[in-house]
């Protein structure tokens, strides 16, 4: 038995009958989740031409045959170089804007035209935002194809995708949120009025760690999505301390956790719908970003404090130093919040 590659590093194998070149090399490439399926990149006369080629895509994503690159090549390549320095929530769709792109996986980059491009978008049986990160990683691929030399031609800047929907989002009634402080004793319920007091984000809170809970200080620390939002302070306001102390009294590695897990989204959903279900409302995570939001700009808050505690970039922001003096400026800004 021959050495077992590493994981990720993809495989050589033989197909049946009788071909010119019956050896395809595979290499990994994950989708949102993180699991990975193997994508055939190139073929080879001999085992041994193979795993060279093989070695050289895992050695050196840089150095590209650009006539027969193919847009699986192309992307598992982008992946390794450019991907990782996007954030979190930026990979993801875009990760998963490439499961849309399979038809086209086997087709040298080069040969492929902005009708292709768009023919990925108009069909991907998918809404306004799934179409926005295919044509984005359209964009991606193309910046990364023509820095590498391998186009000329940046079809991707042809292509288009519907805009974002004028928002219909409305904040919570405060009728709506006193029901949740009714029903206080049942699942879940306060892991929706911490959204409602902190202006999180959905994954913010999701991927946030109860070592990221201040519990002297009474301040969360944590964010995601851009340099702005990442690691901000959040004060805790006085009403949700106690659910706030209790939740990170459970000990778990994340501050919303499940059987001591960290939640997926999905499943979060669900919890969060049974919520809206008891008190007769359709609203979404980002709803009750939208009502914090709402609830300090209507109470006369500072708006730089404002654009702070949201992780906005702001002109007004500049340099975040959350001195002594900055942390309280922000609590007393959260606390205006009645």
């Amino acid at each position: 038995m021959g050495k077992r590659n590493p994981n990720g590093y993809g495989c050589v194998t033989k197909l049946k009958g009788n071909r010119s070149r019956p050896w395809v090399v595979k290499v990994t490439i994950y989708d949102r989740e993180g699991r990975g399926r193997q994508v055939p990149v190139d073929y080879a006369e001999t085992e041994e031409q193979a795993n060279i080629i093989l070695a050289q895509y895992n050695n050196n994503p840089w150095n590209i045959d650009r006539n027969k690159v193919t847009l699986a090549e192309l992307y598992g390549r982008w992946a390794k170089i450019k991907l990782p320095k996007l954030g979190s929530s930026n990979q993801g769709s875009l990760r998963s804007a490439f499961m849309h792109m399979a038809k086209y996986y086997g087709v040298k980059y080069r040969t492929i035209k902005a009708y292709q491009m768009q023919d990925v978008i108009d069909n991907c049986g998918r809404g306004y935002s799934t179409q926005g990160a295919i044509k984005a990683l359209w964009g991606h691929l193309d910046r990364f194809a023509f820095e590498c030399d391998i186009i000329d031609k940046m079809y991707s800047s042809l292509t288009t995708a519907p805009p974002v929907p004028e928002t219909t989002r409305t904040p919570f009634t405060s009728e709506q949120i006193e029901q949740l402080w009714g029903i206080l004793d049942e699942p879940w319920v306060d892991t929706v009025l911490v959204y409602l007091y902190t202006g999180f984000r959905l994954n913010e809170l999701l991927d946030m760690k109860t070592e990221q809970v201040n519990t002297k200080d009474w301040y969360f620390q944590g964010g995601l999505k851009t340099a702005a939002g990442k690691d901000r302070i959040v004060p805790i306001h006085d009403r949700i301390k106690p659910l706030v102390a209790a939740m990170v009294q459970q000990g778990n590695t994340y501050f919303f956790s499940h059987l001591g897990r960290k939640i997926p989204i999905r499943k979060y959903y669900a919890f969060w719908n049974g919520v809206m279900e008891k008190i007769g409302a359709d609203k979404t995570p980002h709803e009750a970003r939208h009502t914090f939001e709402t609830n300090l700009d209507n109470a006369g808050g500072n708006r730089k404090c404002i654009d702070l505690l949201m992780g906005h970039k702001s002109k007004d922001v500049g340099n975040r130093i959350y001195n002594h003096k900055t942390v309280e400026q922000l609590r007393e800004t959260v606390n205006l919040l009645k």
